[in-house]
């Protein structure tokens, strides 16, 4: 569908990293970038050892890499309890990724009306790696929604948006992902690329990729991609909420064919 379109880079760290012969590679510049995005959303803090378990790295080599992002604004560290939050200098390079999308502003009334139709959240989402990072969200004011804000990661692999998004991205990232994903958990492997295929096969056919308890037992939600042009990045809009508010059947029958619009004049919209 986009196949003349370039990959996105996939950094180094958990399962995935740049063949031995690319020598344009900065290790050490990939470790510490590798270490920023450790952080979540709901992480208060993390030490050393946190980090050093999420990136997969020698704490020691952690230990450096912290000291060198203090010095630079990019941490700061809590000297009572010896942890590390992100810096204002991460903040500054956030803020201008953000203020440079300015399919927000233009996508935000347009999820707010299908929120509340709905009585869900919906939300525009980008890929970093493996996971789907949450760039704008609006919720209904009448129903119990996901506890998910903006900076929040999904997987890429078992939610629907990530799922959209793998439907519109070029075969050539695809298999990039997949790679990634085989050597993440080689033996989870086939069941995974199985789902995935499945809900491949569901985009081609309704439009809208699905996940119907498969990221979490108790979250329904439905997804599609959709790509801005204009030199920014794909993108995915998923619908969803509580299994026990949002059936499969009111999501496909009633809410599909608005999301499916909404995507469609969104695009329309943005400058390409």
């Amino acid at each position: 569908m986009h196949s003349a379109r370039p990959p996105q880079t996939i950094s180094t760290g958990k399962g995935t990293g740049p063949s031995k012969d690319d020598r344009q590679f900065v290790t050490a510049l990939a470790r510490g970038l590798e270490v920023l995005s450790s952080f979540r959303a709901r992480d208060k803090a993390l030490g050393n050892l946190d980090i050093a378990q999420r990136c997969k790295l020698p704490k020691s080599t952690v230990s450096r890499l912290t000291y060198t992002l203090t010095r630079l604004g990019y941490l700061t560290l809590d000297e009572d309890s010896g942890k590390y939050r992100l810096g204002t200098a991460t903040l500054s390079l956030g803020s201008t990724v953000l203020a440079r999308m300015d399919i927000r502003q233009i996508a935000r009334p347009l999820m707010q009306e299908l929120a509340d139709v709905s009585k869900a959240m919906v939300s525009l989402c980008i890929r970093d790696r493996l996971s789907l990072i949450y760039v704008e969200n609006c919720r209904s004011a009448s129903a119990l929604t996901l506890s998910l804000d903006v900076g929040s990661r999904i997987p890429i692999a078992t939610t629907a948006t990530g799922r959209a998004y793998l439907a519109v991205a070029s075969e050539r990232e695809r298999a990039a992902i997949f790679e990634d994903l085989a050597a993440l958990d080689k033996p989870a492997w086939p069941a995974l690329k199985h789902a995935i295929n499945k809900a491949l096969e569901d985009y081609r056919a309704l439009g809208v990729a699905c996940s119907f308890g498969d990221w979490q037992p108790d979250v329904n939600a439905i997804a599609i991609g959709i790509d801005p042009g204009g030199g920014m990045p794909l993108m995915a809009i998923n619908c969803g909420g509580p299994a026990f508010q949002l059936s499969p059947d009111f999501l496909l029958q009633d809410v599909r064919p608005r999301l499916i619009a909404l995507a469609r004049q969104l695009e329309s919209l943005v400058t390409r």
